[in-house]
């Protein structure tokens, strides 16, 4: 990779947006221009509309592994808060994203890797890679993304690789939860290409409320949450495209999705 290379790269093939992390001579790792293409590039996937944007990394060792402690303009320069807020910008708008988003996990996922996986709806990872958080072994914890692993992991395995930096394999991140589906090598880009056909066949409406729903009501009791969960399902039903989709349905055709 030269000098001018961009540090992510980004292409669209129809309607899927493919963000690619581009410094595998860095193992991927995040540096602030790196993080604030990462965010120029989902701005730019939403302005291009299209219906799934795939996150991956160059390479096949290492899909990221989190900050890059040598950047000098990063951790390397002490307490400046402008990096960690850079990054919880990141995560942040990853997890409210409006579209749907699957991580390519080709290589090792560490540290911030992982937290940019678990913003993802889903994460394919290949089997023979690990997944782990080895912050406490360089003086730092995983702060940010802790909520994440808690959230999509067992708590018990998750803070037990917190707190040794030690690492999983992918079969084990998988029964843990960190990781949506391991599978060997060979089938990585075939079980990612039919996840990403699944959501573009989906209604791009439905999926937008219904994932924002789904966020709005993780916290809440249960009681409260189906109530809630009731309330968008109503005004899910006055919409166009569910409209046109049960009328598909039964007319045996295809949808044709406006949505609204």
């Amino acid at each position: 990779m030269g000098p001018d290379d961009p540090a992510v790269l980004y292409e669209v093939r129809g309607p899927v947006a493919r963000l690619t992390l581009n410094r595998p001579a860095r193992r991927n790792a995040l540096d602030r221009p790196t993080l604030d293409l990462l965010r120029a590039g989902l701005d730019r996937a939403e302005a291009d509309r299209v219906r799934v944007v795939c996150l991956t990394g160059a390479g096949d060792r290492v899909f990221c592994a989190g900050a890059d402690l040598g950047d000098p303009a990063g951790f390397a320069r002490g307490p400046d808060p402008e990096g960690p807020r850079a990054f919880a910008a990141l995560l942040k708008r990853l997890w409210s994203y409006p579209l749907p988003l699957v991580a390519r996990l080709n290589g090792h996922c560490l540290g911030g890797g992982v937290g940019l996986a678990l913003a993802c709806d889903l994460a394919v990872a290949r089997d023979d890679i690990e997944v782990g958080t080895p912050e406490v072994r360089v003086g730092l914890f995983p702060m940010m993304i802790a909520p994440l692993i808690l959230r999509k992991a067992s708590r018990a395995k998750a803070v037990e690789m917190i707190l040794t930096g030690g690492r999983v394999p992918a079969r084990e991140a998988e029964a843990m939860g960190l990781v949506t589906r391991a599978v060997p090598a060979a089938e990585l880009d075939a079980v990612v290409e039919r996840a990403v056909a699944g959501l573009v066949a989906a209604a791009p409406l439905a999926l937008r409320l219904g994932r924002e729903a789904l966020r709005e009501v993780e916290a809440m009791p249960v009681e409260a949450a189906v109530d809630v969960l009731c309330d968008r399902l109503v005004a899910l039903l006055a919409t166009e495209d569910a409209a046109e989709g049960m009328r598909a349905f039964l007319e045996r055709r295809a949808p044709q999705w406006r949505e609204r």
